[in-house]
This record gives structure tokens, C-alpha cells and sequence, in this order.
């Protein structure tokens, strides 16, 4: 080999070792923003949500989960499926959440919920989440979902809903946010302090379902995560 060969092949290698020392930070820098792009995603399991009913001859219910005490009255079938669908879509808007498939955590949670006959319910939401790899679980409760009598401008008897939702960590089994709602639409003459909510419905008497639209929307102001 001429020294102008070993001259070229020197060149060469050192071209290379330049080449990786100015693109291995490149690499290496979007390895840890990729790596921090999947820390930001949360990955969120919406559990089936369950009407809770009381107990004979009292008024009042308990939050499975924190114990809260609720109103409860009449409830309409598939009313905890609505608030479910309300809520679900609200939590869709999250550009950070990845939702498990709906049939997917329904089936686990069946699942468990039969082996976990002796648990507490948490406990069985959390083994769930821990089944799925979700990072959190959305819960809610309805206590009483009852529909309108009458019409848009004249009622026999007002539509009245309350629910409650959790978002649980699954790691710790910690609320991070809970959101309650309780109402039985009344009058603008019943109740001047709810003229804001009357006039948000349109002026109008609401049903079950626009009731309930109304009351997701307003928790979900209090809602602190995820970035939208």
C-alpha cells in the first residue's frame, strides 16, 4: 500500500468518526424526546359505569368508591350507559389520552369482578387497569336519572339527574379528580339563581339526556388533566 493510499483510507475513517461524533448527539437527543412523547401519553380505561340504587325506604346513596353521600330517586334504564357515552366523549377530546377499547375493558372487568367476588370494589378496578397496562381508570355512578314529563315549554314534572365520576391512578389507587353533579331542573321563577343554567338550556325544560349533557360539560371544567 503507497502512502498516498494510506493518506486516503486515514481521511476516510476520520470523515466517519466525525460524521458520528456531530450526529450522535442528534440521535441521542431524539431518542430522549421520543422516549418523553410516550411518558406524556396516558393511557386511560373507562370502567362500565353502574347505577347505584338505595337501600329500602331511604333517599340517600353511597359512592361505592369514596363513600360520598347522594340523592338518589328514580332510574331509567340505560341511564348509566348515557353518562357513560357523555363522559367518554369528553375524555376523547385529550389529545394525550389513548383510551383501551371499550369491549376490551368491559370483558376484563367481568372477568375480574367473578374472580374478585370478596374485594372491594377498587380493588377490582384495579386489578382491572392493571390487566389492561392503563395508567388511570375513568368510574362513575349514577344515582338517579329521571326523565322529563311534558314538553320544551311546559312540564308536569322536571327532568332531575345526579352522577358521580372518578378518575383513579392505577398505580396508587389515588382519585386524581372527581366530579359531581346533582340537579332537578326548576323554573326561572322557582329559582332566579339558576337563571344562568335555565337561559345555557335554551330557556326551555331540558330532558333526561339534555340534563345530563349540561352537567358533563360543567365538570369537565374542573378536570385537570390531560393537555387538550
Amino acid at each position: 500500500m503507497t502512502l498516498h493510499q494510506v493518506r486516503i483510507k486515514s481521511i476516510g475513517w476520520a470523515l466517519r468518526l466525525l460524521a458520528i461524533l456531530v450526529l450522535f448527539p442528534c440521535l441521542l437527543q431524539a431518542e430522549e424526546s421520543a422516549k418523553a412523547d410516550e411518558k406524556t401519553v396516558t393511557r386511560v380505561a373507562v370502567i362500565p359505569f353502574q347505577a347505584v340504587l338505595p337501600e329500602e325506604a331511604s333517599s340517600t346513596v353511597q359512592c361505592p368508591i369514596c363513600g360520598s353521600v347522594n340523592s338518589s330517586g328514580p332510574l331509567s334504564r340505560g341511564a348509566e350507559k348515557i353518562v357513560e357515552e357523555m363522559a367518554t366523549d369528553q375524555l376523547r377530546e385529550y389529545k394525550a389520552v389513548v383510551m383501551v377499547p371499550p369491549e376490551r375493558v368491559a370483558g376484563v372487568y367481568r372477568r375480574v369482578s367473578t374472580n374478585l367476588l370478596k374485594q372491594s370494589l377498587l380493588q377490582v378496578f384495579l386489578e382491572t387497569g392493571r390487566e389492561l397496562n392503563a395508567d388511570a381508570l375513568m368510574a362513575g355512578f349514577v344515582y338517579r336519572y329521571r326523565e322529563r314529563v311534558g314538553y320544551d315549554y311546559s312540564v308536569e314534572r322536571p327532568a332531575a339527574v345526579a352522577f358521580e365520576i372518578h378518575l383513579i391512578s392505577v398505580r396508587d389507587g389515588r382519585t386524581i379528580w372527581r366530579g359531581t353533579f346533582d340537579k332537578t331542573q326548576k323554573s326561572l321563577m322557582e329559582d332566579v339563581f339558576q337563571a344562568s343554567s335555565f337561559f345555557r338550556g335554551g330557556a326551555k325544560w331540558l330532558t333526561a339526556r339534555q340534563l345530563t349533557k349540561l352537567g358533563v360539560d360543567n365538570i369537565f371544567k374542573t378536570f385537570p388533566g390531560f393537555e387538550p
